[in-house]
């Protein structure tokens, strides 16, 4: 496998459209059921095909990533041969950006001395959707990018 095999809920949540995977290899539901209970590891190599279809089309789409802690916030924009990241940290060691306060805390202090801001640009050191597959394992989550797009304007500007 390539990425990691889809959740059962997320197996459950994409079920039209595994019926219609199975369907272009001319598989249907007996056959599937067939499928599962004489030759299981085949049954388990199509879950694990699926699944690397369907993260390859997320990671694909993907152009934004968020990814908090208690102390830093990383945003990043993923483009076709790089990423872009704004990275917010805050001085204050009782800051918790896992908190509704915290967040609260950071729109109040943004651009004061509590707050140190790093902009970075880098390639990708492997494969772009392997590189993003890499930080949502490490906790990233897709965004709709607007708290990045807000934060890079205000610097550019």
């Amino acid at each position: 496998m390539k990425y990691t095999r889809l959740t059962k809920e997320q197996f459950e949540e994409l079920h039209p459209e595994f019926i219609n995977f199975l369907a272009t290899q001319s598989i249907d539901k007996a056959e599937w059921d067939k499928i599962k209970t004489e030759n299981p590891e085949i049954a388990e190599q199509e879950l694990d095909v699926f699944s690397d279809l369907i993260w390859e089309g997320v990671l694909s789409r993907t152009l934004y990533l968020e990814h908090f802690s208690t102390n830093h916030i990383f945003l990043f924009h993923c483009f076709e041969q790089h990423i872009e990241s704004i990275i917010l940290k805050s001085l204050v060691p009782e800051t918790d950006f896992l908190t509704k306060e915290g967040l609260q805390w950071l729109s109040d202090n943004m651009f004061t001395e509590n707050i140190e801001m790093k902009v970075g640009n880098r390639e990708y050191a492997e494969e772009r959707n392997q590189a993003i597959f890499s930080l949502i394992q490490q906790g990233a989550f897709l965004s709709d990018g607007q708290l990045y797009q807000q934060i890079d304007t205000i610097i550019k500007s």
